[in-house]
C-alpha cells in the first residue's frame, strides 16, 4: 500500500479522533454535541424532502412531455455552426438542475459515445464545471426559509454558464 493511499484511508478517522480529544481537552460536552448536530442533521433533512419532490416531478415532466426534445432540435443548428454537438445540451441544461439526472445524463453519453470521444470528454469536463444551481436554491435556500433568491439565481445560472463555455473551450483546446 502506497503512503497516499494509507494517508488517505487514515485522514478523516484521525482528524475526527483530534477534534474530539481537542473539545473534551477544552471541556466542551462532545457526545452531547455530536447528539445535537444529528437531531439537528434529521430535521434538515425531513424539512427539504418536499423541495426534492418537487424538483424530481419538474425535471420528470420537462424530459417526459417533449419539451427537451424540441429545445433540443430547434437549436441544433445554431450549435453546429460553433462545432458543439447537440448532445451536450441536455446535459447542460438538467446539471443545474439534478446532479443525479446529470450523472445519468453523463453516463449515457459516455456508454453511447464512449470516454474518449469529444461528447464523452465534453460531457465529463461539464459535469465537474458546473453546480446544481436549482437544486442548491430550492432545497439549502428553502430548508433556511429564504424566499428572495433572485441574486443569488443570476450568479449561480452565470457560474454555470460560464462553467460549460469554459468546459468546451478546455474540451476543444486540450483534445481537439
Amino acid at each position: 500500500m502506497g503512503i497516499l493511499s494509507l494517508i488517505s484511508l487514515w485522514f478523516i478517522p484521525i482528524l475526527i479522533g483530534f477534534i474530539l480529544l481537542y473539545g473534551t481537552f477544552k471541556g466542551v460536552p462532545t457526545y452531547e454535541s455530536f447528539v445535537e448536530g444529528g437531531k439537528e442533521g434529521i430535521k434538515i433533512a425531513i424539512s427539504i424532502i418536499p423541495f426534492l419532490v418537487g424538483m424530481l416531478v419538474a425535471i420528470s415532466v420537462f424530459r417526459a412531455s417533449g419539451a427537451l426534445d424540441y429545445l433540443m432540435e430547434f437549436i441544433r443548428p445554431a450549435l453546429k455552426s460553433i462545432g458543439v454537438p447537440a448532445e451536450i445540451v441536455p446535459l447542460a441544461i438538467i446539471r443545474p438542475i439534478s446532479g443525479t439526472a446529470a450523472l445519468g445524463m453523463t453516463a449515457d453519453l459516455i456508454a453511447a459515445h464512449g470516454p474518449d470521444s469529444f461528447i464523452g470528454r465534453l460531457a465529463s469536463v461539464l459535469q465537474g464545471s458546473t453546480d446544481t444551481t436549482f437544486y442548491v436554491l430550492t432545497v439549502y435556500f428553502g430548508a433556511v426559509g429564504i424566499r428572495k433568491m433572485g441574486d443569488a439565481l443570476k450568479v449561480g445560472l452565470l457560474a454555470d454558464v460560464a462553467g460549460i463555455a469554459a468546459a468546451i473551450l478546455v474540451v476543444v483546446y486540450i483534445w481537439y
